[in-house]
């Protein structure tokens, strides 16, 4: 009997906005027809990413995670490769991947979607063994995820807690030489930031297509402190693939990528979350790897 297990981050701020009891009320509706069993559980989120392990391990068919990209990245990691299929609810900030399949940002669109999508097989990428669904950033990308958590819950609410984070990230970002290797080429670079996508994105940070099977390596390079900030605000409103001026931004496209710094470690935001890494960081893509519910 095919069964979907739905956890929910019982902190989310769009459940709480919503009801607890209202969303899982929702969702029970909204999935009636696509499985003979549900199960709903509301999760705290020091405990989501044990119970996404769990359900890795389980006899269920179907996992739909309520949360942020974070939340997600954990389910993509525990379900790559198997033969489970993943749902994304995004009750998170960014909300990525959720957007990219399809889903409303709204929580009651959202909810009535997800009994409307279907399964389709998408691309992972990987860094040092672990799967991850969007992208994975060093530099002014590592300094932007520390200060966030810093500022997370900022009495003057989210955006201004975002213009601060970048700010201080801005002030903490320093120019860093890196040995980068792809399929093809081998260089060092001087840059501010490296950012790795699973897939191309476009403008707004949104990817035409999730099966493309490519990695992207985009490089702010250092040129100033002019540069810094141009290329820091284009990074961060990811409108560089709109301006004919990228302000010293270039893309390489690969399938296998290596990086390595004159350091045994270095951080990397990798989907939102703040990981110490060794080196040489090591991504590659996974083709078709994950079976996810889309729109």
């Amino acid at each position: 009997m095919a069964k979907t297990l739905v956890l929910l981050n019982a902190r989310a701020g769009a459940i709480i906005d919503a009801g607890a009891e209202r969303v899982c009320d929702a969702l029970a509706s909204s999935l009636k027809d696509r499985s003979e069993d549900v199960e709903i559980r509301l999760v705290r989120p020091g405990s989501l990413r044990d119970e996404i392990e769990r359900a890795a391990q389980s006899e269920i068919s179907t996992l739909i995670v309520g949360g942020g990209d974070g939340s997600v990245n954990a389910a993509v990691h525990a379900l790559g490769g198997t033969s489970k299929t993943l749902g994304v609810l995004p009750f998170g900030t960014m909300n990525l991947f959720a957007r990219d399949l399809g889903m409303p940002a709204n929580i009651e669109e959202a909810i009535e979607a997800i009994g409307d999508a279907r399964p389709r097989k998408v691309d992972l990428a990987r860094v040092n063994g672990r799967s991850f669904h969007s992208l994975s950033g060093l530099g002014f990308f590592s300094e932007m995820a520390r200060a966030r958590e810093e500022v997370r819950g900022h009495k003057l609410g989210r955006l201004f807690g975002v213009g601060l984070a970048a700010l201080r990230a801005l002030q903490r970002t320093y120019p860093f030489t890196l040995d980068i290797r792809t399929d093809s080429r081998r260089e060092q670079v001087e840059a501010l930031a490296v950012l790795i996508t699973n897939n191309r994105f476009g403008p707004d940070w949104r990817r035409p297509s999730l099966d493309e099977s490519v990695l992207e390596v985009h490089i702010a390079e250092h040129a100033g402190a002019l540069s810094k900030l141009k290329a820091s605000a284009n990074l961060l409103t990811g409108t560089w693939r709109n301006d004919d001026d990228t302000d010293g931004i270039r893309t390489i496209t690969a399938r296998h990528v290596a990086i390595g710094r004159r350091r045994p470690r270095t951080f990397a935001a990798t989907d939102g979350e703040l990981r110490r890494e060794r080196i040489p960081l090591r991504y590659e893509i996974r083709p078709g790897a994950l079976t996810v519910l889309s729109l």
